[in-house]
């Protein structure tokens, strides 16, 4: 059964190509999430101003991998310990978010946070927010690592997280 999941941590670009190697993983789209405005630039996006994350938008195949399994990846590959901030990476729209499209997501999602939270020294900073919107970014942006393998941005930071993934799925 085809589902769908929102996730933020960080540049768009890196979750993407992380969760695209992923069994049970159709379909993962950058984009921008519950902001202020209709249907933003990625330009607007970055003046930290429209409220707006950059997320992935996953569908996936509920047979074979499920929203727990997800949330794990996510939080294996990214740091929900920093506050609107990724490595370089920092401003509001960088914000560890879980986008809960129904009421089953967001009661996993918290559930998943508390249970983690009491193992960890640091107190996690990832917001679990209720989709209020969803824009697609624009088309360069999307399959960025797919298309630009070699950039330095995608070597230094997507690839860390491609191989955390690879390790996770072996």
């Amino acid at each position: 059964m085809k589902e769908e999941s929102i996730l933020g941590g960080g540049c768009f670009w890196c979750l993407e190509a992380a969760f695209e190697i992923v069994d049970g993983v159709l379909d993962v789209e950058s984009g921008y999430a519950n902001g202020h405005i209709d249907n933003p630039t990625y330009k607007e996006v970055c003046t930290d101003t429209t409220g707006h994350a950059e997320v992935i938008k996953i569908t996936y195949d509920s047979s074979k991998i499920n929203y727990k399994r997800l949330l794990e990846i996510f939080f294996k590959i990214h740091d929900p310990t920093t506050l609107n901030r990724q490595g370089g990476d920092y401003g509001s729209q960088y914000r560890s978010t879980i986008i809960t499209l129904n009421q089953d997501q967001e009661r996993v999602a918290k559930e998943y946070i508390s249970n983690i939270s009491q193992n960890l020294d640091r107190k996690i900073v990832t917001k679990v927010e209720s989709i209020k919107n969803y824009y697609k970014a624009e088309e360069y942006h999307q399959d960025y690592f797919r298309k630009n393998p070699n950039q330095p941005y995608c070597l230094a930071v997507a690839l860390p997280k491609i191989k955390k993934v690879e390790e996770l799925i072996k």
